[in-house]
């Protein structure tokens, strides 16, 4: 009774039970061990972190150390009944390594070690732990895998092809190759079974975050008494790489704080990178760092071999449902080649006479290659027929929830199994008219999203510690937390980078829209993450406020110069500048029915005024006419700006009017809309013989593909009000209209012929 209320007291301290990293084991004295679990027991006064193996967590191994006082390795039943490894696992592991060592040589490029070193976890997880459907990838219950070395996706393509994926032999025959299912990292939108994009290292794991943050929303918000409709696990493999990159530590941070135990990660320590030995730069005990965020940690120091504690490690893991779970498996890589061990098998194909050793050594023939025996097969078939199974039980659990549930039912299923946004969604949106107050722009954010909030329950998002000055959070909402997971609202602290790759992770989940804030030039933290949005095709709304030189006295380090051409630049990706309460409404009805395109939001801090021309739907051709001859009769000069600048432009038209120039102003809070738009539309907009001046607070690269003259910076801005600024940068009335006379002057007495801008091949 003393011993279990003595454990009952190591349990509610803080760090009690965690697991440490050092390969050494802590020595255990008779006399201390506890019988009822496994650990140590220290003496009242002391709160002490243990160091356990895998070995330590088996009956048999524990009683022989308390019986031998020595290290023993013994098999012995693990909590999933399986006594020992079967002779078609130690096949299975060792195809999976041959086949990834076979598509690498067959390409002449790619990483043949780590998936040669993962195999055995990677078995594990795939052909006894997870649950998945092959004949319905986007099952919503599936158990998620994530290859965050994503260089090691010859062993993801393996095991898609192993488990029945629609990803034949032929296909890992063509790895790498143009048009291949199989590309040189996992591409989510192109083969079959990848769940995320991988490359970038740390991205995967950092993604990861964002699918176990948004399956405990989903279950807090939808499992009922009796029906637990959302019970799937998060799996991660990662490499020293990825625990290297700082995303990982931002988001495994926050992971830890949020108490994600459906989160695993498996992390292959084979101690390489590509300089050589982790020696040379990653000497830190990477399970403290982990125990100190927060989470389970455990070891496997034999993950080459030792399919039995991978598989005990797993169900521990699985077990501990308040924290998530780094697992160290300590392995070899490039497991059964001649340089395994060394930087000589990462990037680089291993050679056929390797490969053939690797084969005759395993007890494969030397001649074949992409082979598979049956009864590798069988076992795999075995487990997708059970995964079919699983998902035939679990709709028969959602028929019956429709019966009990059938308001929550109707919206489960239009998000997860439809995939549709809420009907009527768009007659939410604020409109706004010329005498409505003057906002600043982020502040009509505000208003649109709190309306937004109201009809979508699938809105779910944050701000990086900035909520007073990015104004995201309506009215009433409940924070995510590890108390209140139903909670919509996250708080991502000051971690940029990990909220947009966390943000990839909800919308790689499924049924959900997430957005996330900060100020605009802080996107540069987070642009390796926005990269991975657009390539993934996953429609992440980013609210990026302070968006110009207007934001004032915080100075050049705040004000964003360059970062809109840099978003502008990104492929897929739509940077949206609204001018004015209706152009942000109608920046966000762009941005949600993109479901396959990112986009950004620039907002500004200072007060803008609201435009009789502006409208919701005008902002989806990316550009139009705002002011001024909508005929472009007499027509002599545009103005084209976007954001705050294009209130400036009105009054600069305005006042070259009282002198008998008939000005257009042209309002552009889309780049990449306005480019889409038909040859016709464009030339409408800009019309032959009209010179065209732009004005934005911002780099001046780009507009020229749009005016002859451009106001805008150049260099970096300055601390000071945002009048002084303005004034010092010539965002002025006076200035602007100075120019315009110029541009005419310029086209005027030459007799030089105003080049058609939009008249292009």
């Amino acid at each position: 009774q003393l011993r279990h209320r003595r454990w009952a007291e190591l349990a509610e301290q803080p760090g009690s039970g965690t697991l440490g990293s050092r390969r050494g084991k802590m020595p255990i004295f008779s006399n201390q061990l506890f019988d009822y679990n496994f650990g140590y027991l220290p003496p009242a006064a002391q709160t002490t972190t243990f160091n356990i193996t895998y070995d330590d967590l088996r009956p048999a191994a524990a009683s022989a150390k308390r019986q031998h006082g020595g290290e023993a390795r013994a098999s012995a039943p693990s909590k999933r009944g399986r006594a020992s490894t079967t002779p078609v696992d130690v096949t299975a592991i060792n195809t999976i390594r041959l086949l990834s060592a076979d598509m690498v040589q067959a390409a002449n490029s790619g990483h043949p070690g780590a998936p040669m070193g993962c195999a055995p976890m990677a078995h594990a997880l795939w052909a006894h732990i997870m649950t998945y459907n092959p004949e319905n990838p986007k099952w919503i219950n599936r158990d998620r895998f994530v290859l965050s070395n994503g260089h090691a996706c010859a062993l993801l393509y393996s095991l898609l092809h192993l488990a029945g994926f629609d990803l034949s032999l032929d296909d890992l025959k063509s790895f790498r190759s143009l048009g291949s299912k199989c590309p040189g990292h996992p591409e989510n939108f192109h083969t079959p079974g990848v769940e995320v994009t991988t490359g970038p290292l740390g991205q995967g794991l950092s993604m990861a975050v964002g699918m176990a943050l948004a399956s405990a929303q989903a279950g807090a918000t939808y499992n009922k008494d009796g029906f637990d409709l959302l019970n799937s696990h998060v799996f991660v493999i990662c490499g020293d790489g990825c625990l290297q990159e700082g995303v990982t530590s931002e988001a495994s941070s926050l992971a830890g704080h949020l108490g994600l135990g459906r989160l695993i990660v498996m992390w292959d320590d084979n101690k390489v990178t590509i300089d050589g030995s982790t020696d040379l730069s990653f000497t830190e005990d990477v399970l403290a760092r982990y125990a100190s965020y927060g989470w389970h940690t455990l070891h496997v120091p034999n993950g080459d071999d030792d399919l039995e504690g991978i598989l005990a490690a797993i169900e521990e893991a699985k077990a501990c449902t308040d924290r998530p779970t780094m697992i160290r498996v300590s392995t070899t890589i490039g497991k059964g080649s001649k340089n395994e061990g060394t930087g000589a098998v990462h990037g680089a194909p291993l050679g056929e006479a390797d490969i053939s050793n690797c084969k005759k050594m395993w007890g494969f023939d030397e001649a074949k290659s992409f082979h598979v025996a049956s009864d590798v097969y069988d076992l795999y078939t075995r487990k997708r027929e059970a995964g079919i199974k699983a998902e035939a039980e679990w709709r028969a659990t959602l028929a019956r929830y429709k019966v009990m549930h059938p308001q929550l039912a109707a919206e489960f299923e239009r998000r997860f199994e439809r995939n549709e946004l809420p009907a009527g969604w768009e007659e939410a949106l604020p409109v706004f008219t010329a005498a409505d107050k003057q906002l600043a722009t982020r502040q009509s954010s505000q208003l649109v999203l709190n309306k937004l909030c109201e009809v979508f329950p699938e809105l779910v998002g944050g701000s990086a510690d900035l909520t007073p000055s990015n104004l995201t959070k309506a009215k009433g909402a409940l924070d995510f937390q590890r108390e209140t997971p139903e909670g919509k609202y996250i708080r991502f602290g000051v971690r940029e980078h990990a909220m947009a790759a966390i943000c990839n992770g909800i919308s790689a989940y499924g049924g959900f829209v997430p957005f996330c804030a900060t100020f605009l030039n802080f996107a540069g933290y987070a642009l390796g993450a926005i990269r991975v949005s657009a390539i993934s095709q996953y429609g992440v709304c980013y609210v990026m406020t302070h968006d110009s030189i207007g934001l004032g006295e915080d100075g050049p380090t705040h004000q964003p110069i360059e970062m809109l051409l840099s978003l502008r630049s990104m492929p897929n990706l739509l940077t949206l500048r609204p001018c004015d309460s209706n152009e942000v409404s109608g920046s966000y009805r762009v941005a949600l029915l993109n479901r396959t395109r990112p986009s950004v939001i620039a907002l500004s801090r200072q007060a803008c005024p609201n435009h009789a021309g502006s409208t919701i739907a005008n902002v989806a051709l990316g550009g139009y006419t705002l002011h001024g001859s909508a005929d472009g009769e007499g027509l002599q000069l545009s103005l084209v700006a976007s954001g705050s600048e294009v209130g400036l432009c009105v009054q600069v038209a305005e006042l070259l009017a009282t002198e008998g120039v008939n000005v257009r102003v042209v309002s552009m809070p889309c780049w990449e809309l306005f480019d889409e738009q038909p040859l016709e539309y464009k030339k409408k907009v800009f019309p032959r013989g009209v010179p065209v001046l732009a004005v934005e607070a911002a780099s001046v690269e780009g507009w020229s593909k749009y005016s002859h003259a451009i106001v805008g910076m150049s260099t970096y801005g300055a601390s000071a009000p945002a009048k002084d600024l303005h004034k010092k940068f010539g965002f002025t009335v006076d200035n602007v209209a100075m120019r315009g006379r110029e541009v005419l002057s310029f086209y005027a007495k030459g007799g030089d012929q105003v080049p058609w801008l939009m008249n292009r091949p």
